[in-house]
């Protein structure tokens, strides 16, 4: 068993996930990407998926930016890393793992699964880098990069994201106001010690919140959240 790895639960389930992302990850590996520490803290201290955030946070990270230079060889370099930015952050990756159902799969333990943790951005955007990194630690750097790329393409398809990731709050004020929902209300939360607090923006437009976002400060909380929104107003009605 790899180590700080857990026992994998509801193989079923996480087979559905495999077809969905078109590859076959470790199962141990797998499940240990979809274990928050919330649910390894209730279960005594068992392995959790902050390690395999982090080494995919880099693949994903390495993966967009080849992929951005090699297709956009007329596009500078501050383009480039503007676009890059818009694709790699945790209003993206959330995106991402809500067009995958990526919520119903995690393991979360009671707390958060009692304030919404299945739909919180930030829990589902480390989910998100977790599972890349089981990728690469599965099947390899190829594969891994294929994987990333596959996750990213219907972002990629929206020609208006980059525009609303470089100022997300403004994009998603003309696009409230175009569609006649009014002006977008931002209600924002801290936590943590002072030296390393964390803030959380929930946006609507009077009716309750419509996304939400999470920072190291209260500018970058709104932003995600205004990002995360925009998105979701953006889609298609069916």
């Amino acid at each position: 068993m790899p180590s700080g790895s857990v026992a994998p639960e509801g193989e079923a389930d996480r087979a559905e996930l495999t077809s969905v992302l078109q590859l076959e990850i470790d199962p141990e590996l797998l499940a240990l990407a979809l274990t928050h520490r919330s649910y390894a803290y209730e279960k005594g201290g068992i392995g959790h998926n902050e390690r395999l955030e982090f080494l995919g946070d880099s693949i994903l990270g390495q993966a967009v930016t080849v992929m951005l230079y090699l297709e956009n060889p007329e596009v500078d370099e501050g383009e480039l890393a503007k676009r890059r930015a818009s694709l790699v952050s945790s209003a993206a990756l959330a995106e991402i793992a809500n067009h995958i159902g990526l919520g119903r799969f995690l393991l979360l333990g009671r707390g958060e699964e009692l304030t919404g943790g299945r739909q919180k951005g930030s829990i589902l955007a480390d989910a998100v880098e977790a599972i890349i990194g089981a990728a690469y630690l599965s099947v390899g750097p190829d594969a891994a990069t294929a994987l990333v790329l596959r996750l990213i393409s219907p972002l990629l398809a929206d020609p208006n994201r980059f525009g609303a990731a470089m100022d997300p709050k403004t994009s998603l004020q003309e696009l409230s106001t175009r569609l006649g929902k009014g002006l977008p209300q931002y209600k924002v939360t801290d936590s943590g010690p002072d030296h390393s607090k964390r803030f959380h923006a929930e946006v609507g437009f009077g009716s309750g919140p419509v996304a939400s976002g999470d920072g190291t400060s209260k500018k970058q909380a709104e932003m995600a959240a205004a990002l995360a929104a925009w998105a979701i107003l953006q889609r298609p009605k069916r």
